[in-house]
């Protein structure tokens, strides 16, 4: 099938883009790297009246240290998330995330902002945001830049903050430092397909007992989640297999995902307990090291 019909314009700032996104109304969507707009528009279950390419604007590819963090312009690849030596050293689960997002074409064009701004639950960039307590800056002719956090960004399947006049411009990361340890763990039928369940964590320590930690979990609800219980839980202990293994069985009982025709509910419960125990020993052993 073909798309249907819509106005398009290519904006080389983002002034104009965000002037051309007032000007259209609520049937304008903004087009990044179109792995998922443009599939849905062929498919008809996206019928936007006005696109607007961000393409052109270059000032939102950069990516910075910035405020004790890691500033990403919107439209950076995925890609380049990989390949980056300031990523692998501010916000390494960042950089391992990002190789299991679909395959090398997808990520050449894929961005950061646009994988955000789509909210699939079971991606893997709103999930290391949350994970990593970060923010993403979004802008509008009418009203300027305002700051959304991670915890507010996802409302819902494909619902997200973001105003249908704004544009996320730029995401932030906190800078991982001191005995802190991170983990990412992914399983999917094939390497590249989307997440039947994965998970992050930041373990910190305080000498030999964690301080503060965040499990956070995707394909598991309609939005990236925290696990809440199973973070208490390990707070003020020590680090071991079996506390680990106690805070997956405390995620196996606060999640009921839904189930689909890829997984089970049940699957995907056991999963990400599983994934869960092997990424808080993860993280912890890090931490240990780097303590």
């Amino acid at each position: 099938m073909k798309p249907s019909p819509f106005e398009y314009s290519a904006p080389a700032s983002l002034e104009e883009a965000l002037e051309v996104l007032a000007e259209a109304g609520s049937g304008a969507k903004v087009l990044a790297g179109g792995q998922s707009l443009v599939p849905l528009m062929n498919l008809r279950l996206a019928a936007p009246e006005h696109l607007v390419d961000l393409n052109g604007v270059g000032s939102l590819s950069e990516i910075r240290a910035d405020d004790g963090g890691l500033a990403i312009g919107a439209m950076a690849r995925q890609s380049t998330l990989e390949r980056s030596t300031l990523v692998e050293e501010l916000v390494p689960a960042l950089a391992h995330a990002a190789s299991h997002i679909g395959h090398f074409q997808v990520r050449n064009r894929g961005t950061v902002g646009g994988s955000l701004a789509h909210a699939d639950p079971t991606a893997e960039l709103p999930m290391i945001l949350l994970a990593a307590g970060g923010r993403v800056t979004v802008q509008s002719k009418a009203r300027g830049a305002r700051a959304v956090e991670a915890n507010d960004l996802v409302r819902g399947y494909f619902t997200t903050a973001i105003e249908p006049d704004e544009i996320l411009t730029e995401a932030w990361f906190p800078r991982l430092e001191g005995a802190a340890g991170w983990s990412f763990q992914e399983v999917a039928r094939r390497h590249g397909d989307f997440a039947l369940v994965a998970a992050a964590t930041v373990v910190r320590l305080d000498g030999d007992t964690v301080a503060d930690a965040v499990i956070a979990l995707a394909g598991v609800a309609d939005r990236p989640v925290r696990a809440a219980a199973a973070e208490e839980l390990i707070t003020g202990e020590a680090p071991s297999a079996a506390l680990a293994e106690h805070a997956a069985d405390a995620v196996r009982g606060e999640l009921s995902p839904t189930g689909d025709v890829h997984a089970s509910s049940e699957y995907r419960r056991e999963v990400a307990g599983v994934l869960v125990g092997r990424a808080l020993s993860e993280a912890a052993q890090r931490a240990q090291a780097g303590s």
